[in-house]
């Protein structure tokens, strides 16, 4: 994982909620065979979309409080703030162009 895009906790209002550009937000573990599929992808989008959107990381084993408050029950669960509230949301893996269409609805 890039690790760029690893976020925690205590910088997520600052960095998604505060935002003045859509957010993705990819919930993942470490052990989820999908959300390792899925992040190559994830990794190409924060390149592709630099200074129109940002793409964050979210471990669910190292920050449980945060995927609960977001009702996060599966993971990979994609999901896009703006104006610092969730717009959009994917759960499960799939193609990069479904994750992408998630941040061009956004934008």
């Amino acid at each position: 994982m890039a690790e760029g895009l690893a976020l925690a906790a205590t910088d997520f209002d600052e960095k998604v909620l505060k935002s003045d550009i859509p957010v993705l937000v990819d919930f993942w573990a470490e052990w989820c065979g999908p959300c390792k599929a899925i992040g190559p992808s994830v990794e190409q989008i924060a390149t592709e979309y630099d200074g129109k959107a940002r793409v964050y990381k979210v471990d669910v084993d190292a920050h449980a409080d945060l995927a609960s408050q977001y009702g996060v029950m599966s993971i990979p669960a994609l999901l896009v703030f703006k104006g610092g509230k969730v717009v959009d949301q994917m759960v499960g893996a799939g193609p990069k162009q479904a994750i992408a269409g998630l941040l061009d609805r956004a934008l």
